[in-house]
């Protein structure tokens, strides 16, 4: 728990971070003096989703980090599924303080039974505060307004109480963050705060570029895209407003910029003379400037950045007159590759018109490539850029950039690209200190700004770049860490709005998470006690949307696709459910019947809870064995109900509909429909069929007592110890300890997996018993296989380590 809350911290640590006593909202209590508020509006989901994030666990190890992480020790007690403010801001002393804003719940700062803990109370302004001390942490905590408010000052926190916060434009941007992304980020640059620069280039400070920027994060494991807007309300003195009153166009700096360079930034406009004014305006004061027609039919200008060197690119709408611009510069030096390379005299030219965004004062050269103007500091950095354009081994021709490109604009007012070593040097640069991070497989990391009236769209995306799965591999994409070790194997469910995968799986704990097939924890439930079996899946309003139903030993659960109970769900007994929830939809109409079985007891509930009177079905002789199944053979339903010693076949209303003949001890493995009679095994491993009429029928499979089985209408799987038969095909395997073989049909193909769990392989064959490539692989569980995505590709689920999943993909 406290290193899933430590994690946490690590995205904090990134951008960190009228008098009166009445208080509408939770916002209306943020410090005055807040530099970074966090809106977190999923905690269980956020915590666990940046747990597995890979970038930000890598920065774990940073002094900033650590001296953070003490400071907020104490909030990793809070639990709360409501929307909650985290603030930053510093004090008098320059000291960084927190401030914690949510609405009042039952439990949610529930540390009372902790040890080392101290509770001090007292009176402000006839309202109790207490100081809550954990070991070295110490938070002051209160309720006002049903708004729970804790912050590290005392000062802060009193303040808030009775002040309320009068920064509009702040509220008004914090009410533009997307609820149903994990957490939003709103930096607030009129006070003070810890970020740096986002760009490669240092001499652009964030602090000076705009006053308030907001974006919604959405963290995956190997990938943090944030969306967003920045605004600036002085008009002059915030650099984002350079583009006000120009039109963005296309970033083409890409098609031009060597693959091998660290980066690029692009900066974009329609009408030069606007941006030159805009820029006066902000520096506001007298700079040495160069009369000059380069410019007039430029509408993108580009740096590109290469250890400590730099080249300026210029894209021209016509290439003739930027030539004409350059009459006085036509000293011919060398022709490069049928290019000719130029002497340029005017070296501080684009650092005199564009700084801060252009620091660059050493262009000595030039060159015209297409409709791109490229001038540098060498000859040599001027060939590479020719060379590598001519090769095609530009940044847009990689895969690597394309990837990043699909998360952007194609026009941006400022587009910055940095490959692993720029993204470390702007990492540095904010933590103030030299991290050992391993970056290699983020290859294109991208930030942009698109100027819209009196504000600007920010995108912005860090993502690790994976190679290209070779045919017929077997690659694992997500490695899913949880709270706590899994009690059940990972099952997969239907998302009815895009009709892909997600996974279903529950923790020691007893809590249920919902994954999506990107590895992304998108809830967390904590139930009453173990999912029995399976979770299925129904439509209860018939209106396309599903639902999960399950069971507990004493609940019967239906949760809507966000994690909510449905009423009049959960339903709750006394005496214990023995059996997983059966869901029968006889005609497949949604007429759905719900089937709890207590030992030798079933009880039928329609969709919405409620009893079914008619089925006449009370009680076997005896404990049910497995869960009631449902068959259908022609125009009838079979239900069956299986005990030790009895197998039951009745119609829909519980009526007896088939009397098996014969006696015999039947084991726990679940009935099939197996050529169209009831199949199933008996203790003792013999394979029973029973027909419509009746009559049964044996055949030893030499199955041991422990054995598992499992079919279709004609494929016949059984293990028993390490001999696992497909049809009539006995494969003997490595001894080991197996767990339940599991049987697929997908794309008309048949599919059979088993896991050793001794050795933790994971195997997988077709219909006819052979293995398919590049397996056995690494897992500690029975899979759930499927297209998981909708692509070409089939993917798997099993478990990796105790508290861990992992996604595999068949290329």
């Amino acid at each position: 728990m406290k290193k899933t809350w430590n994690l946490f911290l690590i995205s904090l640590i990134l951008i960190s971070c009228n008098n009166t006593n009445t208080h509408i909202n939770t916002i209306d209590y943020i410090p005055e003096d807040a530099s970074v508020i966090i809106k977190v509006n999923n905690l269980e989901s956020l915590k666990s989703n940046l747990e597995n994030n890979d970038l930000l666990r890598s920065l774990s190890n940073s002094k900033t980090y650590t001296s953070l992480s003490q400071k907020l020790e104490n909030l990793k007690y809070l639990n709360t599924t409501n929307p909650l403010l985290v603030c930053f801001n510093y004090d008098e002393k320059d000291s960084l303080q927190y401030t914690v804003i949510t609405k009042q719940t039952p439990d949610l700062f529930a540390v009372d039974s902790l040890q080392n803990i101290s509770v001090e109370a007292y009176l402000y302004q006839s309202i109790s505060i207490n100081k809550t001390q954990i070991d070295k942490s110490i938070t002051y905590n209160t309720y006002k307004d049903s708004i729970f408010i804790a912050s590290s000052s005392k000062e802060i926190l009193e303040t808030s109480l009775i002040t309320t916060n009068k920064d509009e434009d702040l509220k008004a941007i914090l009410k533009t963050s997307d609820t149903k992304k994990p957490f939003s980020i709103l930096i607030n640059n009129k006070n003070k705060q810890r970020i740096q620069s986002v760009f490669t280039n240092d001499s652009i400070s964030f602090t000076s570029f705009t006053n308030y920027t907001l974006v919604d994060a959405d963290i995956s494991q190997d990938a943090i895209i944030l969306n967003g807007i920045t605004k600036a309300t002085d008009s002059t003195k915030s650099l984002i407003n350079i583009f006000k009153n120009t039109i963005a166009k296309e970033n083409n700096i890409a098609s031009i910029a060597p693959s091998n360079a660290d980066g690029f930034m692009s900066f974009t406009f329609n009408d030069f003379s606007i941006l030159n004014e805009n820029l006066k305006q902000f520096r506001s004061t007298d700079s040495l400037t160069t009369e000059t027609t380069l410019f007039d039919n430029i509408v993108e200008v580009g740096i590109i950045y290469e250890g400590k060197n730099q080249s300026i690119l210029l894209n021209s709408l016509d290439v003739i007159a930027t030539k004409d611009a350059l009459l006085n510069d036509q000293n011919l030096v060398e022709t490069y590759r049928q290019i000719e390379i130029y002497n340029f005299s005017e070296a501080g030219l684009f650092r005199n018109t564009f700084s801060p965004l252009i620091t660059f004062k050493q262009a000595n050269y030039y060159a015209n490539i297409d409709d791109f103007f490229v001038f540098t500091s060498t000859k040599e950095a001027l060939e590479n850029i020719i060379a590598n354009y001519q090769n095609k081994t530009t940044y847009s021709e990689k895969e690597y950039y394309q990837s990043t490109k699909v998360h952007l604009t194609n026009a941006s007012s400022l587009l910055l690209i940095a490959n692993p070593t720029g993204l470390k040097h702007i990492i540095n640069t904010n933590f103030k200190e030299t991290l050992n991070l391993k970056l290699d497989d983020y290859k294109t990391s991208a930030i942009q700004f698109v100027y819209d009236t009196n504000f600007a769209h920010v995108n912005a995306i860090i993502k690790k770049n994976k190679t290209r799965a070779r045919e017929n591999s077997v690659t694992e994409l997500y490695n899913i860490k949880l709270d706590a070790d899994l009690i059940n194997n990972p099952q997969l469910v239907t998302n009815h709005i895009t009709k892909q995968k997600e996974i279903i799986v529950q923790d020691i704990n007893n809590h249920i998470y919902l994954i999506s097939n990107r590895g992304k924890v998108l809830w967390k439930k904590q139930l009453q006690g173990p999912v029995l079996g399976e979770v299925q899946q129904i439509d209860m309003y018939k209106n396309g949307r599903l639902q999960l139903a399950f069971a507990t030993p004493n609940r019967v659960y239906v949760l809507d696709r966000t994690g909510k109970d449905v009423a009049p769900f959960p339903l709750k007994y006394n005496d214990a459910i023995t059996q997983p929830l059966s869901v029968f939809d006889y005609d497949n109409n949604k007429k759905y019947r719900l089937l709890v079985t207590q030992g030798k007891n079933v009880l039928m509930y329609d969709a919405k809870g409620k009893p079914v009177k008619g089925f006449k079905f009370k009680a076997a002789e005896s404990t049910i064995n497995h869960q009631p199944q449902h068959f259908r053979i022609g125009r009838k339903d079979y239900l069956t109900f299986k005990t030790d010693n009895k197998l039951y076949i009745v119609d829909r209303v519980g009526k007896t509909r088939v009397t098996p003949k014969g006696k015999y001890v039947f084991s726990d493995q679940a009935v099939y429909l197996y050529y169209n009679k009831f199949t199933t095994t008996t203790k003792d491993g013999k394979l029973v069929s029973f027909s419509t009429n009746g009559t049964s029928s044996t055949e030893n499979l030499n199955l041991s007592t422990k054995h598992h089985l499992a079919t279709t209408t004609k494929t016949l799987v059984a293990q028993t110890e390490n001999k696992l038969t497909i049809k009539n095909k006995t494969l003997d395997l490595d001894f080991g300890n197996y767990d339940t073989p599991k049987l697929f049909y997908i794309n008309d193909k048949i599919y059979v997996s088993t896991t050793d769990l001794q050795t933790q392989k994971v195997y997988l064959y077709d219909s006819n018993g052979v293995l398919q490539n590049n397996f056995p692989v690494y897992g500690n569980s029975a899979i759930a296989l499927d297209n998981l995505d909708k692509d070409n590709n089939l993917e798997f689920v099993t478990k990796g380590e105790n508290n861990t999943l992992i996604i595999y993909q068949i290329n």
